[in-house]
Protein backbone atom coordinates (compact mmCIF):
# COMPACT_ATOMS: atom_id res chain seq x y z
CA UNK A 1 0.00 0.00 0.00
CA UNK A 2 1.61 3.54 -0.63
CA UNK A 3 2.58 6.09 1.52
CA UNK A 4 0.06 8.20 0.55
CA UNK A 5 -2.26 5.70 1.51
CA UNK A 6 -1.02 5.71 4.82
CA UNK A 7 -1.44 9.35 5.79
CA UNK A 8 -4.95 9.36 5.66
CA UNK A 9 -7.20 10.55 8.54
CA UNK A 10 -8.33 8.49 11.57
CA UNK A 11 -11.50 9.80 11.09
CA UNK A 12 -12.00 8.74 7.73
CA UNK A 13 -11.09 5.20 9.11
CA UNK A 14 -13.19 3.37 6.77
CA UNK A 15 -11.23 3.92 3.58
CA UNK A 16 -8.30 0.90 2.90
CA UNK A 17 -6.13 3.54 5.23
CA UNK A 18 -3.05 1.01 6.36
CA UNK A 19 -0.49 0.91 9.04
CA UNK A 20 -0.63 4.85 10.04
CA UNK A 21 -4.36 4.12 11.14
CA UNK A 22 -3.45 0.85 12.74
CA UNK A 23 -1.20 2.58 14.83
CA UNK A 24 -3.44 5.52 15.69
CA UNK A 25 -6.06 3.05 16.39
CA UNK A 26 -3.65 1.17 18.62
CA UNK A 27 -2.67 4.43 20.54
CA UNK A 28 -5.85 5.05 21.25
CA UNK A 29 -7.15 1.73 22.62
CA UNK A 30 -4.05 1.66 24.56
CA UNK A 31 -5.23 5.00 26.26
CA UNK A 32 -8.53 3.08 26.70
CA UNK A 33 -6.97 -0.02 28.21
CA UNK A 34 -4.52 1.59 30.63
CA UNK A 35 -5.19 0.98 34.61
CA UNK A 36 -7.34 -1.70 33.62
CA UNK A 37 -6.40 -4.81 35.62
CA UNK A 38 -9.54 -6.84 35.35
CA UNK A 39 -9.33 -7.89 31.52
CA UNK A 40 -10.77 -11.01 30.27
CA UNK A 41 -9.24 -14.41 31.04
CA UNK A 42 -10.88 -17.04 28.95
CA UNK A 43 -9.57 -19.90 27.05
CA UNK A 44 -8.62 -19.63 23.49
CA UNK A 45 -9.52 -20.85 20.18
CA UNK A 46 -8.05 -20.40 16.58
CA UNK A 47 -11.11 -19.09 15.18
CA UNK A 48 -11.43 -15.21 14.70
CA UNK A 49 -13.08 -12.12 14.32
CA UNK A 50 -13.19 -8.59 15.82
CA UNK A 51 -13.69 -5.20 15.44
CA UNK A 52 -13.65 -1.44 16.91
CA UNK A 53 -12.68 -0.11 20.16
CA UNK A 54 -14.87 1.84 22.75
CA UNK A 55 -15.18 5.55 23.08
CA UNK A 56 -15.05 5.50 27.14
CA UNK A 57 -11.86 3.85 29.54
CA UNK A 58 -12.45 0.12 29.58
CA UNK A 59 -14.61 -1.30 32.44
CA UNK A 60 -14.10 -4.53 34.44
CA UNK A 61 -14.42 -7.55 32.34
CA UNK A 62 -14.26 -5.38 29.47
CA UNK A 63 -12.13 -5.05 26.11
CA UNK A 64 -12.45 -2.20 23.90
CA UNK A 65 -12.86 -4.14 20.95
CA UNK A 66 -15.75 -4.38 18.25
CA UNK A 67 -15.19 -8.63 18.11
CA UNK A 68 -14.79 -10.70 19.38
CA UNK A 69 -17.83 -10.14 21.30
CA UNK A 70 -18.55 -8.74 24.83
CA UNK A 71 -19.14 -12.14 26.68
CA UNK A 72 -15.82 -13.74 26.82
CA UNK A 73 -16.36 -16.81 25.80
CA UNK A 74 -13.89 -16.77 22.88
CA UNK A 75 -10.62 -15.19 22.42
CA UNK A 76 -7.71 -15.75 19.85
CA UNK A 77 -4.30 -16.25 19.48
CA UNK A 78 -4.04 -16.10 15.79
CA UNK A 79 -4.42 -12.70 14.28
CA UNK A 80 -4.77 -14.32 11.08
CA UNK A 81 -7.85 -16.47 13.08
CA UNK A 82 -9.12 -13.45 14.80
CA UNK A 83 -9.81 -11.93 11.09
CA UNK A 84 -11.44 -14.47 9.37
CA UNK A 85 -13.40 -14.94 11.92
CA UNK A 86 -14.35 -11.32 12.48
CA UNK A 87 -15.06 -11.59 8.78
CA UNK A 88 -17.44 -14.24 8.32
CA UNK A 89 -18.71 -14.33 12.26
CA UNK A 90 -19.34 -10.45 12.12
CA UNK A 91 -19.82 -9.34 8.56
CA UNK A 92 -20.83 -11.99 7.19
CA UNK A 93 -18.52 -13.21 3.86
CA UNK A 94 -18.43 -16.34 2.49
CA UNK A 95 -14.80 -18.66 2.25
CA UNK A 96 -12.91 -15.24 2.11
CA UNK A 97 -9.17 -15.07 0.65
CA UNK A 98 -7.53 -14.11 3.49
CA UNK A 99 -4.02 -12.95 3.66
CA UNK A 100 -0.94 -13.06 6.23
CA UNK A 101 -0.58 -11.09 8.42
CA UNK A 102 1.23 -7.47 8.10
CA UNK A 103 2.79 -6.23 11.77
CA UNK A 104 2.54 -2.75 12.32
CA UNK A 105 4.29 -2.56 15.77
CA UNK A 106 4.97 -5.56 18.22
CA UNK A 107 0.81 -5.63 19.23
CA UNK A 108 -1.26 -4.41 16.46
CA UNK A 109 -0.95 -5.34 12.57
CA UNK A 110 -3.66 -5.83 10.05
CA UNK A 111 -4.98 -8.43 7.36
CA UNK A 112 -6.26 -8.02 3.95
CA UNK A 113 -9.31 -10.07 3.03
CA UNK A 114 -11.12 -10.42 -0.29
CA UNK A 115 -14.72 -12.47 -1.02
CA UNK A 116 -12.68 -14.53 -4.10
CA UNK A 117 -9.23 -13.86 -5.48
CA UNK A 118 -8.87 -10.59 -7.61
CA UNK A 119 -11.52 -9.18 -5.23
CA UNK A 120 -11.60 -5.40 -3.45
CA UNK A 121 -9.51 -5.55 -0.47
CA UNK A 122 -11.51 -5.55 2.97
CA UNK A 123 -8.36 -4.48 5.22
CA UNK A 124 -9.02 -5.72 8.82
CA UNK A 125 -7.21 -3.96 11.94
CA UNK A 126 -5.86 -5.75 14.90
CA UNK A 127 -4.72 -5.09 18.14
CA UNK A 128 -3.40 -7.17 21.33
CA UNK A 129 -5.27 -4.89 24.26
CA UNK A 130 -3.86 -3.99 27.14
CA UNK A 131 -1.95 -6.93 28.74
CA UNK A 132 -3.55 -9.28 26.73
CA UNK A 133 -1.97 -11.35 24.47
CA UNK A 134 -5.01 -12.47 22.33
CA UNK A 135 -6.28 -10.60 18.97
CA UNK A 136 -9.22 -8.46 18.93
CA UNK A 137 -10.25 -6.69 15.49
CA UNK A 138 -10.72 -2.97 16.02
CA UNK A 139 -11.64 -1.76 12.73
CA UNK A 140 -11.99 -2.77 9.03
CA UNK A 141 -11.50 -0.51 5.84
CA UNK A 142 -11.90 -0.33 2.07
CA UNK A 143 -11.21 2.29 -0.54
CA UNK A 144 -15.08 2.47 -2.04
CA UNK A 145 -16.30 3.01 1.20
CA UNK A 146 -15.83 6.11 3.23
CA UNK A 147 -17.75 7.18 5.87
CA UNK A 148 -17.40 11.33 7.64
CA UNK A 149 -20.22 10.84 10.24
CA UNK A 150 -20.26 9.91 13.01
CA UNK A 151 -16.82 10.11 13.62
CA UNK A 152 -14.53 7.26 14.63
CA UNK A 153 -15.62 6.35 18.52
CA UNK A 154 -18.68 9.03 18.55
CA UNK A 155 -21.44 8.23 20.97
CA UNK A 156 -24.35 7.68 18.58
CA UNK A 157 -28.35 7.76 19.15
CA UNK A 158 -31.27 6.57 17.17
CA UNK A 159 -31.52 7.48 14.54
CA UNK A 160 -27.89 7.95 13.49
CA UNK A 161 -26.77 10.52 10.37
CA UNK A 162 -24.67 8.77 7.90
CA UNK A 163 -22.75 10.59 5.63
CA UNK A 164 -19.65 9.79 3.31
CA UNK A 165 -19.02 8.59 -0.52
CA UNK A 166 -18.71 5.39 -1.85
CA UNK A 167 -18.91 3.37 -5.07
CA UNK A 168 -21.25 0.12 -5.39
CA UNK A 169 -23.21 -1.92 -7.80
CA UNK A 170 -26.21 0.24 -8.34
CA UNK A 171 -25.26 2.76 -5.62
CA UNK A 172 -26.09 0.23 -2.85
CA UNK A 173 -24.53 -0.13 0.09
CA UNK A 174 -25.95 -2.04 3.21
CA UNK A 175 -25.54 -0.92 6.99
CA UNK A 176 -25.90 -2.53 9.73
CA UNK A 177 -25.72 -1.28 13.87
CA UNK A 178 -23.95 -3.60 15.89
CA UNK A 179 -23.31 -3.67 19.56
CA UNK A 180 -20.78 -6.14 21.15
CA UNK A 181 -23.23 -8.78 22.47
CA UNK A 182 -22.62 -11.22 19.34
CA UNK A 183 -26.68 -10.59 18.93
CA UNK A 184 -28.57 -9.64 15.58
CA UNK A 185 -27.70 -6.27 14.34
CA UNK A 186 -29.47 -3.50 16.00
CA UNK A 187 -30.52 -2.05 12.96
CA UNK A 188 -30.27 -2.35 9.46
CA UNK A 189 -30.51 -1.02 6.19
CA UNK A 190 -29.05 0.95 3.08
CA UNK A 191 -27.36 3.94 1.74
CA UNK A 192 -27.21 5.24 -1.82
CA UNK A 193 -23.63 6.75 -3.21
CA UNK A 194 -21.87 6.35 -6.45
CA UNK A 195 -21.52 3.56 -8.85
CA UNK A 196 -19.60 2.18 -11.38
CA UNK A 197 -16.35 3.05 -9.73
CA UNK A 198 -17.04 6.40 -9.30
CA UNK A 199 -17.22 7.68 -5.83
CA UNK A 200 -20.54 9.22 -4.77
CA UNK A 201 -21.88 11.20 -1.64
CA UNK A 202 -24.41 9.69 1.03
CA UNK A 203 -26.57 10.86 3.12
CA UNK A 204 -29.26 9.31 5.18
CA UNK A 205 -30.27 8.07 8.97
CA UNK A 206 -30.97 4.76 9.97
CA UNK A 207 -32.88 4.03 13.25
CA UNK A 208 -31.60 0.72 15.64
CA UNK A 209 -33.37 -0.37 19.00
CA UNK A 210 -31.59 -0.34 22.43
CA UNK A 211 -28.08 -2.15 22.76
CA UNK A 212 -26.87 -4.52 25.05
CA UNK A 213 -23.34 -3.08 25.45
CA UNK A 214 -22.06 0.53 25.63
CA UNK A 215 -19.81 0.30 22.23
CA UNK A 216 -20.25 -1.01 19.00
CA UNK A 217 -20.14 -0.59 15.29
CA UNK A 218 -21.11 0.80 11.90
CA UNK A 219 -20.53 -1.72 9.37
CA UNK A 220 -21.10 -0.58 5.87
CA UNK A 221 -20.79 -3.68 3.17
CA UNK A 222 -21.31 -4.29 -0.66
CA UNK A 223 -22.69 -7.41 -2.12
CA UNK A 224 -21.86 -8.57 -5.20
CA UNK A 225 -24.03 -8.71 -8.22
CA UNK A 226 -23.23 -12.16 -9.70
CA UNK A 227 -24.45 -14.04 -6.08
CA UNK A 228 -25.19 -11.72 -3.49
CA UNK A 229 -22.34 -11.86 -1.11
CA UNK A 230 -20.52 -9.67 0.73
CA UNK A 231 -17.48 -8.54 -1.24
CA UNK A 232 -16.24 -5.76 1.20
CA UNK A 233 -16.47 -3.39 4.34
CA UNK A 234 -15.75 -0.87 6.39
CA UNK A 235 -16.25 -1.17 10.10
CA UNK A 236 -16.14 1.88 12.18
CA UNK A 237 -16.03 1.59 15.91
CA UNK A 238 -18.45 3.60 17.78
CA UNK A 239 -19.76 3.89 21.15
CA UNK A 240 -23.74 4.43 21.97
CA UNK A 241 -25.02 7.56 24.08
CA UNK A 242 -26.99 6.86 27.41
CA UNK A 243 -30.50 5.21 26.31
CA UNK A 244 -29.39 4.15 22.66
Amino acid sequence: MGAETMRRNVERTVRAAPRAVVIALALVVVAAGCGDSTEKTTPTTTTTTAVGSTTTTAGPGRQPAVWPPDAGSVSYDDPVAAATAFATEFVGFTDPVVSEFQGGDSKSGEVEVRAKAGGPVTTVFLRQIGTDTTWSVIGAATDNIQLSEPALFAKIATPVQLRGMSTAFEGTVQVAVRDRSGGSPLGEGFVTGGSQGTLGPFDSTLAFSTPATTEGAIVLYTVSAEDGRVSEAAVLSIGFSSGG
